[in-house]
């Protein structure tokens, strides 16, 4: 734009040297014009127009105002926040300022207040994390996701509720837990040692069933468990883990179930991979981290 300017400039006085004696006739001219032409009445601006334009400034500074309010509100509740993740393929373990033990899975997020332990004991997670809750009877741990709220005094769960799984899944290891349906109103179910409960998404029921929560924990200890898992579920674990992408080139393949018990320091993808193909039901190729099931 500077030059654009100074070669407009140049243009300019060039142009002026050039036709002085023009502009010095034109100017004598339109004086002796404006001496003709009758002088405008001046307008004169009533109250209303007056009061119409300060209410419209009014409105905008209320606007302005509200707006500031509410995006200062939100920067301070950003500000306030701390934010830990696990990426894809790796794990993140954390201790919370009340002693609280948290291991968040791969591709998992856990989001609490900097004052967390003052006044409340509130986390929300994304994803799955495992939990052994430090004691404290006057202030409960809450747990949120989307979909489930978890209520608890002291005591060791699991808790797996990823963005784009169908369903969430708790399961408890060690004391008890109230659970809380966010997607409809139900009742709470109070959970025991080895009792699990899975939510449907879709239909916003849960369901409560016994069970070797030891199992759930495999991850933990960097192993994965899969006990008659559905294909596709197993897919989900195996990307998060391996930080891939695998695909379904045969709807038929998403009905199979699959057990299994692997060391994640121990094996690799393709181990796991292979023993899907032993099962005489299951192809696959890769190319780099795309990986397709046939």
């Amino acid at each position: 734009m500077q030059q654009q300017e100074i070669w407009f400039s140049a243009v300019q006085e060039e142009e002026r040297m050039r036709y002085d004696a023009d502009q010095a006739f034109e100017a004598f001219r339109q004086r002796v014009a404006e001496h003709r032409t009758p002088k405008q009445p001046k307008r004169v601006i009533g109250w209303k127009s007056v009061f119409k334009y300060a209410a419209a400034v009014l409105v905008v500074g209320l606007v302005s105002f509200f707006s500031y309010q509410k995006g200062e509100s939100n920067l301070k509740e950003a500000l306030t926040q701390v934010e830990v993740e696990a990426p894809l393929g790796a794990q993140t373990r954390l201790r919370l300022p009340d002693g609280t033990l948290v291991v968040l899975n791969a591709g998992s997020r856990l989001v609490y207040p900097q004052d967390f332990g003052v006044d409340n004991r509130e986390v929300e997670l994304s994803g799955e994390g495992y939990f052994e809750v430090a004691r404290n009877e006057k202030l409960p741990f809450h747990v949120q996701t989307p979909s489930l709220s978890v209520r608890v005094l002291g005591t060791k769960f699991n808790f797996r509720d990823y963005p784009n799984d169908e369903e969430a899944v708790i399961a408890l290891l060690e004391g008890k837990v109230a659970l809380g349906n966010r997607l409809r109103e139900e009742a709470e179910i109070i959970l025991l040692p080895d009792e699990q409960v899975t939510l449907d998404k879709e239909e916003g029921h849960m369901k409560k069933k016994s069970t070797k929560v030891k199992n759930s924990l495999e991850w933990t200890s960097g192993r994965l468990f899969f006990d008659e898992m559905p294909l596709p579920e197993v897919a989900k674990i195996l990307e998060r883990s391996y930080g891939v992408h695998i695909t379904f080139a045969t709807d038929s393949l998403r009905d199979l179930r699959f057990y299994g018990s692997f060391s994640r320091s121990e094996q690799d993808i393709k181990d796991i991979l292979q023993a899907l193909v032993k099962t005489g039901k299951v192809r696959y190729t890769q190319t780099e981290k795309e990986i397709t099931l046939y």
